[in-house]
């Protein structure tokens, strides 16, 4: 036979409280009801699941057997009932969130686990892309937020809500021959020595505040442009939340200028598209991402 969400309900309360008249409270029945739905499910199934007494029932092998299957579907079917409400009530059922890779993406998977718990059937996508194609997954469509470094322009198809601050610092393998020879005491120094960019493979660079070498080799990877610097092939303008335990250890060097910090801080927002009013989750992420 097949189980039903209500006897499996009717089962999992018998179980609970130890007695028919106690399940029918609970459920707002009368225990007759209950008694004879149980007693129907059991001769359905061939088998006893409760040993009766006077006052209270017992639950047989069987049913302790079948508990652990019962209970899991209640949950989801929990779960289910609430999100299709939440559904009703603007909740969307697919979140896309493309994420520049030279950002700290710690607040982001903290906010997307509280959000995982509040919503546990939102389906959570995250799309790692450099600064204009992660924009660009915005604008075309394909994500419904973008999390990226604020632009010197301000788009007017786009809502924003700052997010917090991101420091990039200028790092260089130990090992590399300007940092041995000491040719880099300024920062114009760096124009001189080969850049290392994390950048679109088919979009222009819209920020020319990353550039700043005369010469640069690009790569769409940020994990991959990490690993050319610590190899000594050029120096890179990276975030110090992600470069500073290559730091400590000796990896990496964060380079000292005489003439300036070696620190470019650069606003972080979070993008719209303001076509596309945010529906629940999104301003959720937003709140609990601007709180931080």
């Amino acid at each position: 036979m097949n189980f039903s969400s209500d006897n499996i309900q009717l089962f999992l309360a018998v179980l609970d409280r130890g007695s028919f008249s106690a399940a029918a409270r609970a459920l707002q029945r009368v225990p007759s009801a209950v008694s004879m739905a149980i007693g129907n499910l059991e001769a359905e199934l061939g088998y006893a699941l409760f040993e009766r007494g006077s006052r209270e029932v017992r639950a047989t092998a069987q049913a302790l057997a079948l508990e652990p299957h019962a209970r899991l579907i209640a949950e989801q079917l929990g779960l289910l009932q609430v999100h299709a409400l939440e559904l009703s009530q603007g909740l969307e059922s697919r979140l896309t969130l493309a994420v520049a890779p030279d950002i700290d993406h710690r607040p982001l998977l903290a906010a997307i686990a509280t959000l995982g718990e509040r919503f546990a059937l939102l389906d959570i996508e995250l799309l790692s892309a450099p600064q204009e194609e992660a924009l660009h997954l915005l604008d075309s469509g394909r994500a419904d937020l973008c999390l990226a470094f604020a632009g010197l322009q301000v788009d007017a198809r786009r809502g924003f809500q700052h997010i917090g601050m991101e420091s990039l610092v200028a790092t260089l393998a130990p090992t590399h021959p300007a940092l041995r020879e000491g040719r880099i005491e300024y920062l114009e120094d760096l124009i001189k020595v080969r850049q290392i960019l994390v950048r679109s493979r088919d979009l222009p660079l819209l920020d020319p505040r990353a550039l700043i070498g005369a010469t640069h080799w690009t790569t769409d990877s940020f994990d991959l442009a990490l690993q050319m610097v610590e190899a000594g092939l050029g120096w890179g303008d990276l975030p110090l939340a992600r470069v500073a335990p290559l730091i400590a250890s000796g990896r990496l060097v964060r380079l000292a200028f005489r003439n300036t910090r070696n620190e470019l801080q650069l606003p972080v927002h979070a993008f719209w598209r303001k076509q596309q009013p945010l529906r629940q989750a999104a301003r959720l992420l937003i709140e609990q991402l601007a709180a931080r």
